[in-house]
């Protein structure tokens, strides 16, 4: 039975801080042993791998090629193992897991229910990056990724999380005015990206589509800040403004709404799903299920199919 040799750790590191500061004086400082420790580390490496890492120079040092090679590998090494070592907190160890959220998502629905998650898995580092709805996983090195549409995006994996259907939200003092979807005709529509949205609400609301010239927003955050000063009556997801509408910052006049998409978590389908990316997922799942954290009290029960 053969075994591995034993890797000469320290000296080893003691290589990798002399290739850093070019010194085996500051390289001694920075780990606490002496010059003449470094030194006869640096030897006795050389020896072993049978080649010269240093030219001695009358002012300092300077790597060789073969030195040169080997510092890159080594300081690679290094930094996983720090990076993995400060996993451990508290006697435990914390798995990172990085998320790439679109804005409106994070915001209004996952923000509010971050502790709970917290406290569920206290062994999940969490990390959120917000994102217009554009998300490159591999590129951006991300685990997964909450996105909006149709589910349909090209190598991924997606699992359905909340309903994303559209109503009219729009500021009290507007929807004051609003006796009839027909009185629309006479407000500001405010717009996203996506022009098919109003059409498609007129349609639903057994009106001809109008000509729709209003400002266009690529954020729905934004557009629901425009709406709620009064700007205009903005499309957007209900479920994502729940703090609005139970401060009647926003209002909702109709109960008429579009299914223009959902909420999904998104994977590599060449990435496989570790125990920190089930928990998020099976997590999501079961407080897409649960009614909304906080006192929420809609304005009217829309149909909830």
């Amino acid at each position: 039975m053969s075994s591995r040799p034993l890797l000469p750790l320290n000296a080893l590191r003691a290589f990798e801080a002399s290739a850093r500061h070019l010194s085996f004086t500051r390289a001694g400082l920075e780990l606490c042993v002496s010059q003449a420790a470094i030194s006869h580390h640096i030897r006795a490496l050389e020896q072993r791998l049978g080649v010269a890492l240093f030219r001695r120079l009358p002012r300092g040092l300077a790597l060789t090629d073969e030195g040169a090679a080997l510092v890159p590998t080594l300081s690679e090494a290094f930094d996983r193992i720090g990076a993995t070592l400060a996993l451990f907190s508290g006697g435990r160890y914390r798995e990172v897991l990085s998320v790439g959220v679109v804005g409106t998502f994070a915001a209004g629905w996952l923000l509010p229910r971050l502790e709970h998650f917290r406290a569920a898995h206290p062994g999940i580092d969490l990390r959120l990056f917000t994102n217009n709805n554009r998300v490159d996983l591999a590129g951006e090195g991300l685990d997964c990724a909450i996105r909006f549409g149709d589910g349909a995006w090209h190598g991924t994996e997606a699992v359905p999380i909340l309903r994303g259907a559209l109503t009219a939200l729009c500021a009290p003092a507007v929807a004051r005015r609003l006796g009839a979807p027909r009185d629309l005709l006479r407000e500001t529509l405010l717009r996203s990206y996506r022009p098919d949205e109003w059409p498609r609400w007129f349609v639903a609301a057994g009106l001809p589509p109008p000509a729709i010239h209003g400002p266009v927003f690529d954020s729905s955050p934004t557009m629901a800040l425009a709406a709620s000063a009064g700007a205009g009556v903005a499309l957007l997801p209900t479920a994502m403004f729940d703090g609005a509408l139970a401060t009647e910052r926003l209002v909702r006049p109709f109960g008429i709404e579009i299914d223009a998409g959902a909420y999904w978590l998104t994977r590599l389908r060449s990435r496989p799903e570790t125990g920190a990316m089930q928990a998020f997922r099976l997590w999501l799942q079961q407080e897409a299920d649960t009614k909304p954290p906080g006192d929420i009290v809609r304005l009217d029960n829309p149909d909830p199919s």
